[in-house]
């Protein structure tokens, strides 16, 4: 698929299957490709469309100020150029940040949305312990591969890693490739920082389904239980024993779960 011009910058997109439009918004410093345990199964469903971006894969890197309501804008000029009236939205980790967004700047494009281990930000926000801190910025003089594979018991549960040592290499594979430079890692990271969606989230009309690892060192769970606090009406589930990229490690039911929330908004059979 080819790049489109969205707000100054090429975004590169891929769309699979027909249907209802899904949008996938992936996390921090992280490409589409993340996506490739939920797209064969979504794309039976609904019209997926899955992009990186700004700062990330193949989308333009500016050496700019980004921000959380940027990437929003973005995502909503990319479904614009698209011809994508509305669409239901999943956001993972920085890209449940930008679902939030999304939802509270552009409310008549998103149906409906799935905030997966993500946070409102701001004060709100409970942040990863000193200790684990400490481990994950430890990466002076490791090469990219090295820290890759310091950093899989923030992603995997300790059986999963033991047990798929070739779901581990391919995940590395994906991360190297099209890897993202420091400064766009800054810039992305910056952003995240001053993302707070907590006094704004009552607003929202939407359904949303939050959905977390129990055990997610990076984004802990007791913020999807702050997600369900500001948004009442919501659902909420987390997955035993998981950790932050649950969706890969239980793709199967994440999957399930996934297809049977936007489904029951769409009157099909």
């Amino acid at each position: 698929m080819p790049a489109i011009r969205i707000n100054d910058v090429d975004l590169y997109y891929e769309t699979y299957g027909e249907g209802i439009p899904l949008v996938l918004i992936m996390g921090l410093r992280r490409n589409l490709e993340w996506w490739h345990c939920q797209i064969p199964a979504l794309s039976k469903h609904f019209k997926v469309v899955a992009f990186d971006n700004r700062g990330a894969g193949r989308s333009d890197k500016p050496d700019m100020e980004y921000s959380i309501p940027l990437f929003a804008d973005d995502t909503a000029g990319l479904m614009e150029a698209l011809e994508i009236r509305d669409a239901h939205i999943l956001g993972i980790s920085m890209g449940g940040y930008i679902a939030q967004e999304l939802a509270l700047r552009h409310p008549d494009k998103v149906r409906s949305l799935i905030l997966g281990c993500t946070s409102c930000g701001g004060s709100r926000a409970v942040l990863m312990s000193e200790e684990r801190m400490k481990k994950f910025t430890a990466n002076e003089g490791l090469t990219p591969t090295e820290i890759l594979r310091k950093d899989m018991d923030i992603y995997f549960s300790d059986g999963f890693i033991a047990e798929h040592p070739d779901w581990i290499q391919e995940l590395i594979e994906i991360s190297l490739r099209h890897y993202q430079p420091a400064y766009a890692f800054f810039r992305q990271f910056s952003a995240c920082l001053k993302h707070d969606t907590a006094e704004r989230l009552g607003g929202l009309k939407v359904p949303v389904f939050i959905m977390s690892g129990d055990d997610d060192p990076l984004v802990p769970p007791q913020n999807s239980l702050i997600l369900k606090e500001l948004l009442p009406s919501s659902k909420l589930f987390f997955f035993p024993a998981c950790r932050h990229l649950f969706f890969i490690e239980e793709a199967t039911e994440f999957n399930r779960k996934s297809i049977e929330f936007f489904r029951s908004f769409d009157n099909l059979p």
